[in-house]
C-alpha cells in the first residue's frame, strides 16, 4: 500500500481536492505533494461557503486514541505507548476508566480478532466499573459508593499508566461512560422506570443518587491522579426518539421508554409538564408504533396520525426536552466538579452518532449551547460504520412515522435536511459506508456551531465492529478520513472506538494522516 499515492481507489467517492475547493484555511496553506482529496461524483462547488470553519482557539494540538484498560494488562504499557507513538502518532490518551458496557472497554471477541492483544475468550467474562482506585471519602453524598472493577485482578489502571505516560510527555484523559449495571451495591432505586412501571438497565440523570455519583467520581479520579481532564460519554436518548428507534443502535420498542420514576415525576411538575398526560400521551404513542409495526396504516397515513398525536399531546415532545435538561445538567455539573479541582484540567463530552443523521437529534443538540459546557467535544464522524448506522436509522423510522416513504426516498431527503454529499444508495449503505467527504462537512458543522467557544476532536472509525456484509475499512480509508477532520480545520482528532479493535496497519494510516495534516494544515 502508498499511501502517498495520487491514484487512491476511490470506492467510497474519498474526497481529494486541494486549495480553492477546500476551503479559505487551505487556500493560504496548499497541500503541495499531497493526494488531491475530492468527492468524484459531484461538482466541487457543492459546499457552502457558510460551511467554512473559524478560527479555532484550541489550547493545543491533540492527537488522541481511545485506549481499554485490557489492553494495557494484555500487551504490556510500554509496548503498546511504543506502537500508539511510532504508529499513530499518538500525544493524549483517553483511558476508559469507568464503564460497565464493552463498547469503550473488554477484550476483542473472536470476530473482531486482529494482529495485536487477546481474545475475550482468553479472560473471564467482563463485569466493568471503576478501573482506578475509589477513594471512600469523595462518596458520601451518594450510595452508588462501591464500583470497584473486578476484572483484571483489581488492577488500578490509570496509577499503572501515569508514570509511562508523563516520562514520554504523553497526555491523560480519564473517560467516563454512563454505562452501569443495576445490580450493583447501592443501585437500587436508581435505575429508570419504563411506561408500564418496569425497572430498566440505566440510570435516571434526575435522582440525586446518580447525579452525586458523577460529580463525586469526577472529583475523585482529578485529585487522586495526576491527569489532564476528563471525557465523560453519555449515549442514552430521551423517550420520543427512543419509542421511534431513531437511532443508529437500538431496536425498536416503545413499550420500553423511560423514564417515569417519581424523581421525574418531581422534575416535570417543576418545569410546568402534566405528568398524567405526558403518561397518557406516550401510552397512545405506543400504540401508534405498535400498530405501524404491523402495518397497520391509518385512514390519513402514518405521518399524520403521528403529527395528530404530537398535537393531542404536546407533552411528548415537553418531556422528551426534560430528558435533555437533566443529561446537560449532569454535564454542567461534571465540568464544574473538575474546574474546582483546578481550572487548567480540560472537560470534554462525547457527542454520539445520531447527532450527525438524526434531524430531531440535532434539533435538541445545539453545540453553541454544549460548547458553553466543555472545553472540546469529540464529535463522531464514524464514516465505515457510518453506512451500517444511518442505514439502520432509515429503516427505523421508515417502519413508523414515514413508513408510507420508500427508504431510497426517504434516504435521499434526509441527506438534503441534513447537507450530505452524494453518498451511496439506500441498499448500499452497510457495504459501502459513508464517505470522507461526510467527515469534512460533520466537523466543518461543528466547528462553525460551536462559535469558537470550545474545541472540535473529531472521532474517526478505526475497526469499529460491523455486520458480516458490512464494508472494512481499509488504511487507504483510514488516511482519507483522517485527513478530512484536518482539511475541514480541526486542531486533532481522536481515533476510535477503542485500540484493542485496531488493526495496526490502519493506526499506522491514520498516523500518517496526523503527521500529514499537521504539517499541512495546521498553524
Amino acid at each position: 500500500m502508498n499511501l502517498n499515492s495520487k491514484n487512491i481507489p476511490s470506492p467510497r467517492r474519498e474526497f481529494i481536492k486541494k486549495g480553492t475547493a477546500i476551503s479559505a484555511l487551505l487556500t493560504a496553506s496548499p497541500l503541495l505533494g499531497y493526494p488531491e482529496i475530492i468527492d468524484t461524483n459531484k461538482p466541487q462547488e457543492i459546499r457552502p461557503k457558510s460551511a467554512a470553519a473559524p478560527t479555532n482557539r484550541n489550547p493545543g494540538r491533540l492527537f488522541g486514541i481511545q485506549v481499554g484498560p485490557d489492553s494495557l494488562v494484555d500487551e504490556g504499557t510500554e509496548k503498546v505507548l511504543d506502537i500508539l507513538q511510532e504508529k499513530g502518532a499518538i500525544n493524549t490518551i483517553f483511558l476508559t476508566t469507568f464503564t460497565h458496557g464493552q463498547g469503550l472497554a473488554g477484550r476483542q471477541t473472536e470476530s473482531t480478532l486482529h494482529d495485536h492483544g487477546a481474545p475475550a475468550s482468553s479472560g473471564k467474562p467482563f463485569y466493568g466499573g471503576n478501573f482506578a482506585t475509589p477513594h471512600p471519602e469523595f462518596y458520601k453524598n451518594t450510595t452508588l459508593n462501591d464500583m470497584r472493577a473486578p476484572d483484571f485482578d483489581n488492577i488500578d489502571i490509570v496509577a499503572e499508566l501515569l508514570p509511562a505516560t508523563k516520562k514520554r510527555g504523553i497526555k491523560v484523559f480519564c473517560s467516563v461512560e454512563d454505562q452501569m449495571r443495576i445490580e450493583r451495591p447501592g443501585a437500587k432505586g436508581a435505575a429508570e422506570i419504563d411506561l408500564y412501571g418496569r425497572p430498566a438497565n440505566t440510570l435516571c440523570l434526575f435522582n440525586p443518587n446518580v447525579r452525586a455519583f458523577w460529580t463525586s467520581l469526577a472529583t475523585d479520579l482529578c485529585k487522586s491522579y495526576d491527569i489532564d481532564g476528563i471525557l465523560f460519554f453519555n449515549e442514552h436518548s430521551g423517550p420520543l426518539l427512543s419509542a421511534l428507534g431513531a437511532s443508529h443502535f437500538q431496536s425498536i420498542n416503545s413499550s420500553r421508554v423511560t423514564c417515569f420514576c417519581d424523581h421525574h415525576r418531581r422534575a416535570a411538575i417543576e418545569h410546568g409538564i402534566n405528568f398524567e398526560r405526558t403518561r397518557q400521551g406516550y401510552l397512545k404513542l405506543d400504540q401508534f408504533v405498535q400498530a405501524s409495526l404491523k402495518d397497520q396504516r391509518p385512514s390519513d397515513g402514518y405521518y399524520v396520525m403521528f403529527q395528530r398525536l404530537l398535537l393531542e399531546f404536546p407533552e411528548i415532545i415537553a418531556y422528551d426536552r426534560l430528558f435533555d435538561i437533566g443529561k446537560h445538567q449532569v454535564l454542567e455539573e461534571v465540568k464544574i466538579a473538575v474546574k474546582g479541582v483546578s481550572k487548567n484540567l480540560q472537560v470534554g463530552f462525547h457527542i454520539e452518532h445520531v447527532n450527525s443523521f438524526n434531524p430531531f437529534f440535532r434539533a435538541t443538540r445545539s453545540y453553541s449551547d454544549l460548547a458553553s459546557k466543555a472545553d472540546f467535544l469529540k464529535v463522531v464522524v464514524y464514516n465505515n460504520c457510518g453506512g451500517e448506522r444511518y442505514a439502520n436509522f432509515i429503516r427505523n423510522i421508515g417502519s413508523t412515522l414515514f413508513r408510507d416513504v420508500p427508504k431510497e426516498e426517504l434516504m435521499r431527503f434526509n441527506n438534503h435536511l441534513l447537507n450530505y454529499g452524494n453518498e451511496a444508495k439506500f441498499e448500499d449503505l452497510a457495504s459501502t459506508g459513508l464517505s470522507s467527504d461526510y467527515v469534512y462537512r460533520e466537523t466543518q458543522r461543528a466547528l462553525a456551531g460551536v462559535e469558537e467557544k470550545c474545541s472540535i476532536l473529531p472521532g474517526i472509525d478505526i475497526g469499529i465492529p460491523v455486520g458480516t456484509n458490512s464494508r472494512i475499512a481499509s488504511p487507504d480509508d483510514t488516511y482519507a478520513a483522517t485527513i478530512a477532520a484536518f482539511h475541514a480545520g480541526a486542531p486533532g482528532v481522536i481515533l476510535s472506538r477503542k485500540y484493542s479493535e485496531m488493526k495496526l496497519a490502519n493506526l499506522e494510516a491514520a498516523g500518517k494522516a496526523i503527521r500529514d495534516g499537521s504539517k499541512k494544515v495546521l498553524p
